[in-house]
């Protein structure tokens, strides 16, 4: 990525900036793009999908390493002049439009701003398992469930939400283990122990301490009580902590959710506020890859409509 030099406040104002260089924040450039707005991309570089070694799902690009994924997406993005810079937007003002300062001391201005900055994962704090996530630490069956399929899996409790995962995961192996960690079993409604019955779905009380591996591969959990539970896949639920800090600076109404607070959004992609968008992982928590950039996509080409018709109320004086 290359940044132009020259600072003016000329050559720093954009019809419309896109902070976030992921699927949705790339969709939106590549189509505002290809309808000649003049736009920057500013991403910070901490893809959500980065520990993954492939993203699936993802209709002719299925099994694509995440990083050449987003590296093709910038070379079709700078076909058409969309300007991508890596930086960091630090704080975003709006007045007649938005002023967004970035970590390098740039201060650009746009007509229309869209928020593409996903969120974080959040791991529970067990020894070993940040180490192993993307590989076989994993969260999201659709993602690599047929990587994994047939193999033992244990599914580490956050919440009772667990036994959800718990029961979808058992759709690619039928040797699945539910480990209550911190869950207490009461917590367990009737339907839920119903359901992992008929699922085959086992469960074990007490508190995981610890992932266990041997030659660069999960082999187990270990419990406080000292017990060992061998396993060759563990899913986990981590906390989501969405990445919406600019969305409330600028006031857009949000809404809080099982999975963090997200932003009010018409099925376009616009908040509350006029002329800020968000999309991706931003404006939801369930977006994968695919439905990221669908995102993008449908704000990009709304964006662009509001703009022409914006120009052509002001030229008739409307």
């Amino acid at each position: 990525m290359t940044e132009n030099s020259d600072n003016t406040h000329e050559d720093n104002t954009y019809e419309v900036v896109v902070v976030g260089g992921g699927a949705a924040g790339l969709s939106a450039a590549l189509v505002l793009g290809r309808a000649r707005r003049r736009t920057l991309v500013v991403d910070a570089g901490e893809p959500r999908n980065a520990p993954a070694a492939h993203m699936h799902g993802y209709l002719s690009r299925d099994g694509m390493p995440p990083a050449e994924f987003l590296a093709v997406g910038r070379e079709e993005t700078a076909r058409y002049g969309v300007e991508l810079v890596r930086d960091r937007a630090v704080e975003a003002t709006r007045g007649t439009g938005f002023t967004v300062r970035l970590e390098s001391g740039r201060t650009v201005h746009a007509r229309q701003l869209v928020v593409a900055t996903g969120l974080k994962d959040e791991l529970p704090p067990v020894a070993g398992l940040a180490e192993r996530f993307g590989r076989d630490v994993l969260h999201c069956p659709y993602c690599h469930g047929w990587e994994v399929r047939d193999r033992a899996f244990g599914v580490l409790a956050g919440t009772p939400m667990s036994v959800h995962q718990a029961l979808m995961v058992s759709q690619w192996s039928k040797d699945v283990t539910l480990f209550l960690h911190e869950v207490a079993e009461e917590l367990l409604t009737d339907d839920d122990l119903r359901r992992l019955a008929a699922a085959g779905v086992r469960t074990v009380r007490g508190e995981v301490t610890e992932v266990l591996t041997d030659d660069d591969r999960l082999t187990g959990v270990r419990l406080a009580d000292g017990s060992v539970h061998d396993r060759e896949v563990l899913f986990v639920a981590p906390r989501a902590v969405p990445q919406t800090g600019l969305l409330a600076a600028l006031g857009a109404e949000l809404t809080e959710t099982p999975f963090g607070s997200y932003p009010v959004i018409d099925e376009r992609g616009l908040t509350t506020v006029p002329g800020l968008w968000a999309a991706g992982n931003a404006s939801g928590f369930a977006e994968q890859v695919i439905n990221a950039a669908g995102r993008g996509y449908r704000a990009g080409a709304a964006i662009n409509g509001e703009l022409l018709f914006a120009d052509l109320d002001a030229a008739v004086g409307v």
